[in-house]
């Protein structure tokens, strides 16, 4: 069938973002002397790279502007830094982009804007540049903020792809044939770290929004990650990293999956979820594997460098919770979840996004 209109979905980060892009944006953007090549598998990774340098450029439509944890202003800053982050990049400059709603409360402003100035020093980011808007009251709904960053090859890059290559051969396995981490590289063998529990951000804000109540004890995990990667790349052996927000985590190792060709293994028992979380989900309907989250990464990382890495990454005061959750295997394709009850099932990414304009 014909599609005629954007749909919610197309932009929530799951299985039906993924074919709009392919189908609808980058089929048109590709030049004809390269249209039958396909796209490259790191062409829809978390940032671009170009030469030495790493560009993202993010939007964000969460409503309402302010929730318990966080707000606009802090994901606008964090969403950016950890997209350079997690491809081994360094985050160095941003860009800044405010359509503003007429009637916006000034009050509002002010605070939203000082939060961006705090989540920039944290991240030792500067904004270098922007653009200022304001359309008719109801043209957006209070404000909608564009990022875009670049960022510089980290300089302990090559050494920690140097001892992935490394522990991969020490048993027998791929040399990493790659300048940057990226999504295609995760191996049989390889393990996979999470940095912490998931269904933080998008549970507080929906329990806000909609006035469940569960914000009192869940808040929002808004945080820039890119000390703890870093300290993931001094320890080395890493060979790719995302951070889990649209989608969550069963988006994240499933775009791994398809992206390597190879298959994974995640157990249920050792990924963290914060009872109120699990709680919402169960009387909501939602799996919070789904859910997203936006100060958590995954990381993949040769086989012997787990124990340094998750050491590396407690060390960081937003990633006390770290777990290895799973590996890579070559015995199958897509994601397998082994069930706390002893069973196991298909861990397929969600179709759109379970809880929309989180981000």
């Amino acid at each position: 069938m014909r599609k005629e209109f954007i749909e919610l979905g197309d932009g929530a980060g799951g299985e039906l973002m993924q074919s709009f892009i392919k189908e609808r944006i980058l089929s048109r953007l590709r030049r004809k002397d390269r249209s039958k090549e396909g796209i490259p598998p790191s062409l829809l990774d978390d940032s671009a790279t170009v030469g030495e340098m790493a560009f993202t450029v993010d939007g964000h439509t969460v409503w309402p502007l302010e929730f318990p944890g966080g707000d606009i202003g802090a994901l606008s800053v964090a969403g950016t830094v950890n997209d350079l982050s997690v491809v081994g990049a360094r985050p160095e400059a941003l860009s800044l982009s405010l359509v503003l709603e007429e009637g916006l409360n000034i009050e509002v402003l002010d605070r939203i804007m000082s939060s961006i100035g705090t989540s920039c020093e944290e991240a030792c980011v500067e904004v270098v540049t922007g653009d200022t808007k304001v359309v008719e009251n109801g043209g957006v709904k209070g404000m909608v903020i564009s990022t875009a960053g670049i960022g510089r090859k980290h300089d302990l890059l090559p050494s920690c792809l140097s001892r992935a290559s490394a522990l991969r051969a020490n048993k027998g396995g791929e040399k990493v044939g790659a300048s940057w981490l990226r999504d295609d590289l995760p191996r049989p063998g390889d393990r996979i770290i999470l940095s912490g529990s998931v269904g933080d951000h998008g549970i507080s804000l929906l329990s806000f929004r909609e006035g469940y109540g569960f914000e009192t004890e869940v808040r929002s995990d808004i945080a820039p990650l890119n000390h703890m990667m870093e300290e993931i790349m001094k320890v080395g052996g890493a060979v790719s990293a995302k951070d889990l927000t649209r989608g969550g985590l069963a988006n994240g190792v499933n775009e791994w999956a398809s992206k390597s060709g190879y298959g994974l293994i995640i157990r249920e028992e050792d990924i963290p979820v914060k009872e109120p979380v699990r709680s919402a989900c169960d009387m909501l309907g939602l799996d919070p594997f789904e859910i997203g989250n936006e100060g958590k990464l995954i990381v993949c990382v040769a086989p012997g460098a787990e124990e340094e890495v998750l050491k590396a990454v407690r060390m960081n005061r937003y990633g006390r919770d770290a777990v290895v959750i799973g590996e890579v295997v070559s015995t199958h394709s897509g994601v397998i979840l082994e069930t706390e009850v002893g069973g196991k099932r298909i861990m397929d990414p969600p179709h759109g996004d379970p809880v929309p304009r989180i981000c």
